[in-house]
């Protein structure tokens, strides 16, 4: 004790580092490993790509077991037989009957939400403030209560769009339409109206300022989110498969689950799933490419406040 008397007491500082604190404790902190965290993003990877990646390997299956591998070919996609996707006239039709549906959507969908959120960021009401729910309806309601809903809208109602194409491309264009709004908004919000203020000031009408300045501006957003659109339009199944009439207007995805829930799958399926995953990576991988190109040099700040404009607060 007497040792003790007179040595000054050395506080621990508060600016200690985290990394020395946690080497005080045996063992560390198990959850700030790497190791950790690195093992359960591969556990999920594997997880998810596995199956995908067995699946497509069988679509190159030079026999029809989607069990045993007996060697590589590519019948099942070009072959002559009446069974591949090439010549098959249900499995052909099922592939142009998608492209339609998802060319169709976003052709119509787009010009209609960014006219939407032009709308909405330019109108300064109490009515505006509740319509920026409607931006994001496709994401608060199921899926299924929509497609039912529309059913019976197409069937008992609007009798003169009928069940089929039509049909399926209003209710598409019904679903995916948050996707531009909820897109160009937060651009509209980001960028501002101080360019639009600017051609003003130099003559040109609102016309002209939105044809002139502001759709230039706002192509990054309206070309990433035809891009979702489309991708989007390419798997959905819930909306086509209630509005399809017969089968010639089934897209692939109601055609593979048709099949498959009737036990009747094969390689010849899994190459349309195949196809169907590629035009979807494909889709995405160029709306990717081309955001980049076209917001290079840009900033990314005011995406909070982009966020922020367009929840309202």
């Amino acid at each position: 004790m007497a040792s003790t008397v007179g040595q000054p007491t050395v506080a621990p500082s508060r600016a200690e580092p985290v990394v020395q604190r946690q080497r005080r404790l045996p063992g560390g902190n198990p959850w700030r490993r790497p190791w950790g965290m690195e093992g359960f993003t591969w556990l999920y990877i594997i997880w998810s790509i596995l199956p995908i990646a067995i699946a497509i390997l069988f679509s190159f299956n030079k026999g029809a077991s989607q069990a045993t591998w007996q060697g590589f070919s590519t019948k099942w996609y070009i072959g002559k037989q009446v069974t591949s996707v090439l010549h098959n006239p249900g499995l052909h039709h099922a592939v142009i009957q998608t492209l339609v549906l998802a060319v169709l959507t976003t052709v119509i969908c787009v010009p209609i939400g960014v006219a939407f959120a032009i709308g909405i960021d330019r109108w300064r009401s109490r009515t505006s403030n509740g319509l920026n729910f409607l931006m994001i309806f496709s994401f608060v309601i199921p899926e299924l209560l929509l497609a039912v809903a529309l059913f019976l809208l197409v069937t008992q109602a609007l009798t003169f769009i009928r069940l089929g194409t039509p049909a399926e491309v209003a209710a598409l264009v019904v679903w995916n339409i948050s996707w531009p709004a909820i897109i160009v908004r937060a651009r509209l919000v980001s960028i501002g109206r101080s360019y639009e203020e600017a051609a003003a000031d130099l003559g040109a009408s609102r016309l002209g300022a939105i044809r002139r300045v502001l759709i230039p501006l706002l192509m990054p957003a309206i070309f990433a989110s035809a891009v979702l659109v489309f991708a989007s339009t390419v798997d959905d199944f819930v909306i086509v498969e209630q509005l399809s009439s017969t089968a010639n207007t089934q897209p692939m995805s109601v055609l593979i689950y048709s099949n498959v829930h009737g036990g009747l799958s094969g390689p010849a399926l899994n190459a349309l799933a195949t196809i169907m995953l590629v035009i979807s990576l494909v889709a995405a991988l160029i709306g990717f490419i081309g955001y980049r190109w076209m917001s290079r040099g840009e900033r990314t700040k005011g995406g909070a406040e982009a966020l922020t404009g367009i929840a309202g607060m």
